[in-house]
């Protein structure tokens, strides 16, 4: 009953009930960005997005570095911030607006399910101010020669509170992702948010500096590390076929066999992989279609099986939130 996004996914993932602690997408980007909204405020995604005659041509305003996104950032908070509305950078073409708890009111659609698709604008009691803040954003993001033209505001919320990862499932946890989403909820639930240099959000990230964070940080004491690369992710919101088996094939070859490897010379370990959701190449969105997921002990054979969509297309899908205890044999 929940919208199939990367918060609710990796929030599940985390072992946390969405339909208990989710409030937004953007109040958990925002505290990766160190915001605290007061309970008077509401954060909003900001995509740079270009949007010509009507028509979502590209949600992530053609991917551009967070070097390039600030000084846009920037030059928006100077023209249209106050003291009621912020802008604040995040990383390349995702950023957050703080505004007042009254602008929550708004039924927003993701961009990444309008590519190429009629603009679908905000609806509700606070969609005239929210949208009137979108258009105005057309005279300052054109200015910089992106591809990008306008904001898209999306993911609202008010903030959001979880328990500690550690006091939950009795076990410390570190985590590696260059998007914003997942390391906020790593500072929300006291996970230890590790920087890994050549870590990025996109194709080019360093598959293997994030494998080796991971061992070091286990070598190190962590007894659990999440390692999160959303490279396949946007080859399947760009139908990008050859990105999207890239990826898949740097999955295997540079983290899943090395990874392995290290593991065993740290000691026993269990393993969870799996994807937050499914971007299906053909739809260029996300689906809520139940994923495969794949559990395995150094210790114990498991009942084997294909880890594929069309392997586990019998099987009772399993809560996503109740994967964490499985994979740390905690009773429920």
């Amino acid at each position: 009953g929940m919208p199939p996004g990367s918060d609710v996914g990796n929030m599940s993932i985390l072992g946390y009930d969405p339909a208990r602690f989710h409030t937004g997408r953007a109040p958990i980007e925002a505290a990766a960005l160190g915001i605290a909204l007061r309970p008077d405020q509401v954060a909003y995604r900001c995509n740079l997005s270009r949007v010509d005659d009507g028509v979502m041509v590209d949600f992530a305003g053609g991917h551009p570095t967070s070097e390039q996104a600030a000084p846009v950032v920037a030059a928006l908070q100077d023209a249209l911030g106050s003291d009621e509305v912020s802008f604040h950078p995040g990383v390349e073409y995702r950023h957050i607006v703080v505004a007042p708890a009254s602008w929550a009111d708004a039924d927003c659609t993701p961009p990444h399910d309008l590519t190429g698709k009629p603009a679908v604008w905000p609806t509700g009691p606070a969609a005239p101010k929210v949208r009137a803040l979108m258009d105005a954003s057309r005279d300052v993001v054109g200015r910089f020669g992106l591809a990008a033209n306008e904001i898209w505001l999306w993911g609202q919320g008010k903030a959001t509170s979880v328990p500690s990862f550690s006091s939950v499932n009795g076990v410390s946890a570190a985590l590696c992702s260059a998007v914003d989403l997942v390391r906020g909820l790593g500072v929300l639930a006291g996970i230890d948010v590790v920087d890994v240099a050549g870590m990025t959000a996109g194709y080019d990230t360093d598959y293997a500096a994030q494998r080796d964070a991971c061992l070091a940080s286990l070598a190190g004491g962590a007894d659990l590390f999440l390692l999160h690369v959303e490279a396949s992710d946007e080859a399947g919101h760009a139908g990008d076929l050859g990105a999207k088996v890239e990826a898949l094939e740097r999955w295997d070859r540079d983290i899943i066999g090395p990874l392995v490897g290290g593991l065993d010379g740290i000691g026993p370990w269990r393993l969870l992989l799996l994807p937050d959701h499914p971007t299906p190449l053909a739809l260029k969105t996300h689906t809520p279609d139940p994923v495969p997921y794949l559990l395995v002990d150094s210790a114990a054979d498991g009942a084997g099986g294909a880890y594929t969509e069309s392997g586990v297309a019998g099987v009772e899908p399993v809560p996503g939130h109740a994967l964490m205890a499985r994979l740390l044999e905690r009773s429920t």
